[in-house]
């Protein structure tokens, strides 16, 4: 059998699960045929070890008409006998056996102030098609929580029993830790995208109150300096806010090194549809405090501090009490490592892979 998988996010925040999917699929399965599709700057990003993968330049944006034309004459070139959609975007005209991963719904329930408001609106109501187009057409969807699941399912009036969840992972590699240099003696953390429903703005007014009990105390925002990123150094800046420390891109071995001396790692999230980093943070043996919503709650289950992230006093306050107690710290620790152990990308690429045979039978 002939399967196409849709990598063309995979050099993105969201290509970690397509990469560790690919990664496992090649121990999986050495019989069927994978089609690895993957846009032009990325053609060498993954290197199929087996002869039975194959990379594919699609060099087509998400949400456009090349997407809608382009992807779509690819595919009936190459004539696959399931196609793997690793994002809801796809052309939705396509035929073929389908099925697709529904990371999240963020789409349709946020504006980040670091995009053009009318193209942002825009891809929206195309989002809202495709993404209840996708429940009708798709032999199955994929989900990365039983939140998303729930929540598509509602959304788009789909049966249960058509979605199958793939709970992903976090990886850890201490062997390769690199110094990073800092100006804080102590400092909480976070790492990851700063859009507008991460939460920033609010994790850096709750940071600015717990320096009234512990001066000396870093904020360390790790991230690629985007135009989002960029808002939130102009937010911070125009209160004059101190001890908050951009990185900018920074190697992942000095990611590292952050997560395994910081005092906490702090995930204020509005919504998600995994929250991979506090699980990383966990397999660093950082303490975790994270924002009670959404999926959050349900991936890291106890080995989490929970906040109300619309209340920038109930953040500090969560802050404070794993700051200032050592116990509750500990006991994060040791239930965070075994919350990072109950996860498995090897076991994902597997149940994924049992989706794909059960729709070819």
């Amino acid at each position: 059998m002939h399967i196409a998988i849709d990598a063309r996010i995979i050099n993105s925040s969201t290509g970690r699960y397509i990469e560790r999917l690919l990664f496992y699929l090649q121990d999986i399965d050495s019989d069927n045929h994978y089609s690895v599709l993957v846009r032009k700057k990325d053609i060498h990003y993954f290197t199929p070890k087996n002869s039975n993968f194959t990379v594919v330049e699609a060099d087509f944006a998400d949400y456009s008409f090349s997407e809608q034309i382009g992807l779509l004459k690819l595919l009936n070139k190459l004539k696959p006998d399931l196609v793997h959609f690793c994002m809801p975007q796809q052309p939705v005209l396509y035929r073929g056996k389908t099925v697709t991963t529904m990371h999240d719904l963020n789409l349709l329930k946020t504006y980040n102030s670091d995009k053009n408001w009318l193209m942002f609106h825009v891809k929206q109501l195309v989002g809202r098609y495709v993404f209840k187009r996708i429940a009708k057409t798709n032999r199955h969807i994929v989900t990365p929580t039983e939140f998303t699941k729930k929540e598509y399912a509602e959304f788009a009036h789909v049966p249960e029993d058509k979605i199958t969840i793939t709970y992903e992972a976090a990886d850890v590699s201490i062997d390769t830790i690199k110094l990073y240099t800092h100006p804080f003696k102590k400092f909480i953390l976070y790492v990851g995208q700063q859009s507008d429903y991460k939460n920033i703005k609010r994790l850096g007014d709750a940071h600015q109150q717990l320096l009234e009990k512990y001066p000396d105390l870093g904020l360390i925002l790790v991230g690629r300096k985007n135009e989002s990123v960029l808002i939130n150094e102009r937010y911070f800046a125009s209160k004059h806010y101190r001890n908050i420390h951009f990185t900018g891109f920074i190697e992942d071995s000095q990611r590292d090194w952050l997560y395994t001396h910081c005092e906490a790692y702090v995930f204020p999230s509005l919504m998600e549809g995994f929250g991979l980093p506090g699980l990383e943070a966990m397999g660093y043996g950082a303490p975790v405090i994270s924002s009670n919503t959404t999926c959050l709650p349900e991936v890291y289950g106890e080995a989490a501090h929970y906040f109300d992230p619309y209340d920038v006093g109930d953040i500090t306050r969560a802050i404070d009490e794993v700051l200032s107690d050592q116990t509750l710290r500990s006991e994060l620790v040791t239930k965070g490592t075994k919350q990072f152990k109950k996860y498995s990308w090897r076991r994902m690429a597997e149940q994924t892979h049992a989706v794909y045979m059960n729709i070819l039978r």
